[in-house]
């Protein structure tokens, strides 16, 4: 274990060192960020022409972007750059982390800067997606973008099947029987035809506890037993459960058999993502016919289903944080302000890949698109995950990962399930 440590840090060490063969004066700043390489594809080239206007409206500052394949690799690689004083002078946040750069002291508040930045307004942003890297009268982060996780729906096979789009006040039940109408089994799984698109993934599918009046941990973060096992809470999962053991979303292996992502394949009427699968739908596989399998046109946005009076949602955001020893914070903050504004924003978010921070470039591509004006209504009930307040949440998501695993596939009970899962994540805040 020492040893990996160390050579993790040696690894941390020497990208840090890397910038030299620059003229001499020349500022490298350094951008933390996960993604593996570059594919080179158009999301790749607009972020590189950003970077390069930014350098020649800047001479003599060149950005160096680094990129950690994997979120919890990022998060950890940071983390020790962090204790040998070279972390990168921006540092992404996801907001499912943020309480570790937080709390840990790994990036430093931005008040003085914003505050003496006649330029900048923070009025212009999302009010709840800013306030995921505030602590008191302290921010630590600017957020570029975000996504409230939604109910992505096919109208071509809601169409076909004659079933009614979906409207924001349905509950769990109406889903169901939605999901029910839109399944089309077969023994032949490449014509199988599934009502809902379930994966055992829990950023995706946290917020059905939530929208059944029950939760996994208390509001502090502190406890689980009598959340994560409590009688609401255990109620979301058998009926997600349920889902499964119907035929109205895919096992594990019908999952593993198919292959493909049922919805992207037009095999799923229903599925829970964020925006970002907007890239992967504008890519779906083709048909015979040579033409895809679902398009942009297809799709619909509806918020989640609920048993609570409002339907709640959990949204997932990434922003610009500046290292603590970072020693040019001055130019460091007007990278962050030139990647948050308006004019870079309205290029970058062209993609597709999220929900502009900014309220000014998120109701302008509204007003182009009505999936993308589907999107509005969702976010004033999104809330922060709690990784961006609870540290080590991952650990909480694995517990409750495997729970539903052993659920779906071994047919244990979903109270004695949660339970466990619960205790373990109580043993594992003990040992702070």
């Amino acid at each position: 274990m020492r040893f990996r440590i160390l050579a993790a840090l040696s690894l941390v060490l020497a990208a840090a060192g890397c910038g030299t063969g620059y003229p001499p004066g020349t500022i490298v700043l350094r951008i933390g960020n996960w993604g593996g390489a570059k594919e080179g594809n158009d999301y790749d080239k607009k972020v590189a022409k950003i970077y390069r206007d930014f350098e020649k409206e800047n001479p003599g500052v060149v950005l160096q972007e680094e990129n950690i394949p994997d979120s919890q690799d990022y998060v950890s690689k940071i983390a020790l750059a962090y204790v040998a004083k070279s972390e990168p002078d921006v540092v992404t946040l996801d907001a499912s982390s943020a309480a570790l750069f937080i709390d840990s002291g790994i990036v430093t508040d931005l008040t003085p800067l914003y505050k003496n930045d006649p330029t900048f307004h923070l009025d212009d942003y999302f009010p709840n997606v800013v306030n995921i890297a505030r602590r008191g009268d302290k921010l630590y982060a600017i957020p570029q973008d975000f996504t409230p996780m939604v109910v992505y729906y096919n109208k071509k096979l809601f169409d076909k099947a004659h079933v009614p789009y979906p409207t924001s006040n349905w509950n769990f039940e109406q889903f169901r029987e939605t999901a029910r109408r839109l399944t089309i089994p077969s023994p032949d799984s490449a014509k199988q035809q599934f009502g809902f698109a379930f994966t055992n993934w829990v950023p995706g599918w946290i917020m059905w506890i939530w929208n059944n009046g029950g939760d996994n941990l208390s509001p502090d973060g502190s406890k689980a037993v009598g959340y994560m096992d409590s009688p609401k809470t255990v109620a979301a999962v058998a009926f997600l459960e349920q889902m499964v053991k119907e035929g109205l979303a895919p096992s594990i292996s019908q999952s593993a058999a198919l292959g493909v992502d049922p919805f992207a394949n037009g095999q799923a009427a229903m599925a829970i993502s964020g925006h970002w699968s907007m890239i992967g739908y504008d890519a779906a596989p083709k048909g015979p016919d040579g033409k895809p399998k679902i398009t942009w046109s297809d799709l619909g946005v509806v918020a989640l289903p609920h048993n609570t009076p409002t339907s709640q949602t959990v949204m997932y955001e990434a922003g610009y944080g500046i290292g603590a020893h970072c020693k040019h914070r001055d130019i460091a903050w007007k990278f962050i302000r030139y990647m948050t504004s308006r004019t870079v924003q309205s290029i970058y978010q062209q993609s597709g890949i999220a929900v502009c921070a900014r309220k000014d470039v998120a109701d302008e591509r509204a007003k182009s698109s009505t999936l993308e004006s589907e999107f509005i209504p969702i976010i004033a009930s999104a809330r922060p995950p709690y990784g961006s307040r609870v540290e080590g949440y991952n650990f909480v998501e694995d517990q409750m990962q495997k729970a539903m695993d052993s659920i779906i596939q071994d047919n244990r009970d979903p109270r004695a399930a949660l339970h466990r899962a619960a205790l373990a994540v109580e043993r594992e805040w003990q040992k702070r």
